[in-house]
């Protein structure tokens, strides 16, 4: 058996090595480009079958984990209608950055047959070493999933509150910081964030405890917790205690 398939190989082999002897150079031609464009359709073909989210969720391990976090946010049900699918997130649009994805990802086979978060224990124990690497990889290709769908050029900041176009504008438009810095668990649940540094922190000129714009709402606010906090009657029974008039009036004075 062994002898009559290395001898099938064998004449395979001179056949696809021996020069044509009665076909053309036109015909030889031909049929290279026609090969050429079949190889070509069924690579493609089977690259964008891969890049499906029904392919992504065939493995239980992410349909049971991080697909069925993200039917809860907004990314996969909103107004508009516009559903952000797992290669949407995952995977680049330009062809070079695809493929090079698609490499990376190869090593997640190895995961599947290994079984590394075959159960949900298994899941939640790596969650945040995953995370961490999907963190890093979007962080040194400056977010470039992200940048599929949300681009900085096209965003309206007056459309934005107040605090969200501060910090686009002094971090992403600078390019100081990039998407992921900021928005970690927009489509999956954060794993235990002790010990991790948050993304965007509030500048020096902006901490403390109180708000340099700050209006004389907020400054009633934070004199009615204190109030609450040191009246006798209020500790002793655990009510709010209201301002005082003279108070009232101190805080609305050091508002204007």
């Amino acid at each position: 058996m062994f002898s009559r398939l290395k001898a099938a190989a064998l004449w395979a082999w001179r056949l696809f090595t021996t020069p044509a002897a009665t076909l053309s150079l036109g015909f030889l031609t031909l049929g290279g480009f026609l090969g050429g464009v079949i190889f070509w359709g069924a690579f493609n073909t089977a690259l964008e079958f891969t890049n499906t989210e029904e392919f992504c969720i065939s493995c239980h391990e992410m349909e049971a984990n991080v697909f069925e976090e993200l039917t809860r946010t907004v990314h996969f049900s909103n107004r508009s209608g516009v559903r952000a699918s797992c290669p949407d997130c995952h995977v680049p649009h330009d062809w070079t950055d695809k493929i090079a994805r698609k490499m990376q990802a190869s090593k997640e086979v190895w995961g599947k047959i290994f079984g590394t978060i075959s159960t949900r224990r298994k899941f939640l124990d790596e969650r945040l070493r995953l995370a961490q690497h999907e963190w890093a990889r979007l962080k040194a290709n400056d977010s470039l999933e992200c940048r599929n769908c949300h681009s900085e050029v096209a965003m309206d900041l007056s459309k934005q509150n107040e605090r969200a176009a501060e910090i686009h504008t002094r971090y992403l438009l600078t390019g100081e910081a990039t998407c992921i810095d900021c928005h970690k668990g927009i489509a999956h649940e954060l794993p235990n964030m002790e010990g991790v540094e948050p993304g965007w922190q509030t500048p020096p000129e902006l901490q403390g405890n109180e708000l340099p714009e700050a209006s004389v709402f907020d400054r009633l606010e934070t004199l009615a917790g204190l109030t609450h906090q040191t009246h006798p009657r209020a500790i002793e029974t655990g009510a709010r205690a209201a301002p005082t008039p003279a108070a009232m009036r101190e805080a609305a004075t050091a508002g204007r």
